[in-house]
């Protein structure tokens, strides 16, 4: 068979064959009287299998050594083409994930373009001043898709600019609150702590909701979290959390403060706060540090109960819960 009879049967054109005989790969058995090239059967399927082989990625020299080396082996090509393969894939996708951004931004023209990319890159850099000031600059200068600001914000260890992430996603608009609830539901734990810190910075009613539902959150940092920013909300449906977060000395200090806060600003629930602090100092043990803590948070709550509950405290058996008692009410006296 000619070589052009070979090729509209291959579908490899006549100049590519005659590439693959000038380097060794498939040579012509014969020459015609002529001395045109003519292609055997065994020929043709040594062409076939050249293609095969070129399509799993195979560079031309290692189709050579596929057919021709009696030693080689396929296995450590395969698994090399293997992992080729997956780079050159992340590559595609990170390159897909960066136009498709740059894309969201609707660019007015090639210098928004430009700055976009300018400001995605800086999120990726490995100089936390550099991603900090992005953070920023996203809110001030040319907008980062909220996307890839999620991202960024659930993957950033600097604290420092983990708090500009969460201050530019608060200010992005509601886009990013469902992104964060998926970050809920991370296997890692840092970062669904890191979702549920950015989401208590969304000041809007749909994140609330989100936290409310995050008290139920088998994650126990996420629920300690929730119940904060909740708090902070005026929210009473965080109050066991809180008074779980004072006997465990876990944020302490900040969810006494939240309890004083609700107390304070809704003076029907002041009563059912200080008598959850009172149950539990009634089923802890004297001496233990936490009832210290549960006094002092109560000393916080305003009303009658907590009134006759610090004045019994002052009697405790545990020094350390009536002195605190009795000094708590010295100060209430004197107000």
């Amino acid at each position: 068979m000619l070589i052009g009879e070979v090729a509209r049967r291959s579908g490899v054109s006549a100049r590519m064959l005659r590439h693959y005989e000038s380097l060794g790969l498939v040579r012509p058995t014969g020459r015609t009287d002529t001395n045109y090239r003519e292609y055997s059967g065994d020929d043709i399927r040594r062409i076939f299998h050249i293609e095969s082989l070129r399509s799993l990625g195979l560079s031309l020299r290692e189709v050579g050594r596929a057919l021709d080396d009696p030693g080689f082996t396929p296995s450590g090509l395969v698994d090399d083409l293997i992992r080729r393969t997956r780079e050159r894939i992340a590559a595609e996708t990170e390159l897909l994930t960066r136009l498709r951004r740059i894309g969201a931004a609707e660019p007015d023209g090639w210098e928004d373009v430009l700055q976009s990319v300018a400001l995605l890159q800086a999120l990726g850099s490995k100089s936390p001043e550099q991603r900090q000031r992005a953070a920023l600059s996203s809110v001030e200068e040319v907008p980062v898709p909220v996307e890839a600001l999620v991202e960024a914000a659930l993957s950033e260890t600097d604290p420092n600019v983990a708090g500009a992430l969460r201050w530019a996603l608060a200010r992005s608009g509601d886009e990013g609150r469902p992104l964060l609830a998926k970050g809920l539901g991370s296997p890692a734990a840092e970062v669904r702590e890191r979702a549920v810190q950015a989401i208590a910075e969304i000041p809007n009613d749909e994140a609330t909701a989100l936290l409310r539902e995050a008290l139920a959150h088998a994650d126990v940092v996420v629920r300690r979290h929730a119940a904060l920013a909740l708090g902070a909300r005026g929210v009473t449906e965080a109050v066991p959390t809180l008074i779980d977060m004072v006997v465990e000395q876990a944020n302490d200090v900040d969810a006494a403060d939240a309890l004083s806060a609700l107390a304070s600003g809704h003076p029907a629930s002041a009563d059912e706060i200080a008598t959850g602090l009172i149950d539990r100092l009634a089923h802890n043990t004297p001496g233990s540090p936490s009832r210290r803590r549960l006094t002092e948070a109560l000393a916080e709550i305003p009303g009658a109960t907590a009134s006759r509950a610090l004045a019994d405290l002052s009697h405790d058996d545990d020094r350390a819960v009536a002195v605190t008692a009795t000094y708590v009410l010295g100060v209430r006296e004197a107000r």
